[in-house]
């Protein structure tokens, strides 16, 4: 099906009706298709090249007065308006997976080779604990319930820590990305490879139903800009520095920078108690009222 709704093959007709398939939903899967495939040519490049490594992925597309915003990791883009915080986009982290990637090691217990539970307990248990009732959620379980500890419980979690410190199989903090096929837990043959998905989720945002003004942008940037500021805390940052400097035809770039700048702990931050980012910082200020005018004819 093309994008204005032209079918182009004899069978679409009568599916995409019984179906209600649109074109926004071609569009998500050709992204999510394309997070796949680069998924693919990452591992085929990194296996012939003797590398290792991996990353997360947010990509936005602008097509036919929409937003697409597809996010396989950690980063994460907001849309910034005079009145509004909208969040275009979840990270995707072993706590937030936790029940998906339970359920994978339910299925697939020889993933975890012996080496860890799967069962997610509210601490480290201890020899101590054995026979004794702790609290504990399986893939199933979105409460908590009590169980008795067995030998097996002790075993490292399948995922480890709170919040910014949780981590999949001990290594990584992310439950979505490009890459990593080779990447294993120290000292093991354990892949994660396995629990990593690199399928995105795709927000779509209908930039022609938004009454755009000039200062309306969207915010994307890596976790290192997110550790130290909030949605709240950048958007106060975006309002302040774009009506001040409007004359200015690079004032968008110059609030990116600006907004790296702001993790780096100086007296000027917003940032509690000068908290800084240690982790890599990329920041894209996108601005939407040239989009919102091509959406409407202009």
């Amino acid at each position: 099906m093309h994008l204005n709704g032209r079918c182009i093959c004899p069978s679409d007709p009568q599916f995409v009706e019984e179906k209600g398939i649109r074109a926004e939903d071609l569009v998500i899967g050709a992204l999510e298709s394309a997070f796949q495939e680069c998924d693919e040519v990452i591992g085929r490049e990194l296996e012939a090249s003797g590398q290792v490594g991996g990353c997360t992925a947010l990509v936005a597309v602008s097509l036919q007065g929409k937003l697409y915003v597809a996010n396989a990791g950690d980063s994460r883009a907001i849309l910034v308006r005079r009145d509004e915080i909208r969040p275009l986009s979840f990270e995707f982290t072993p706590e937030t997976e936790r029940q998906r990637i339970q359920q994978l090691a339910f299925v697939y217990p020889e993933l975890l080779a012996g080496e860890f539970t799967r069962l997610e307990f509210p601490r480290r248990l201890k020899g101590d604990d054995l026979g004794q009732k702790v609290l504990f959620r399986d893939h199933h379980m979105s409460g908590w319930s009590y169980k008795r500890v067995e030998k097996s419980d002790l075993k490292y979690p399948l995922i480890h820590g709170q919040g910014r410190q949780a981590r999949l199989l001990g290594t990584l903090a992310v439950s979505r990305g490009l890459g990593d096929h080779q990447l294993r837990v120290l000292d093991t043959n354990i892949q994660l490879k396995p629990f990593l998905l690199s399928v995105p989720q795709v927000t779509v945002l209908d930039v022609g139903q938004l009454e755009l003004q000039e200062d309306d942008v969207v915010v994307m940037a890596t976790d290192g800009l997110w550790d130290v500021l909030s949605n709240e805390q950048v958007a106060w940052l975006v309002r302040s520095f774009l009506p001040e400097n409007q004359e200015d035809p690079h004032r968008f770039l110059k609030l990116a920078q600006m907004l790296i700048h702001s993790t780096q702990g100086k007296e000027d931050s917003p940032t509690e108690e000068g908290q800084v980012s240690y982790d890599d910082v990329s920041v894209f200020v996108i601005p939407l009222h040239s989009q919102g005018q091509e959406s409407s004819g202009h």
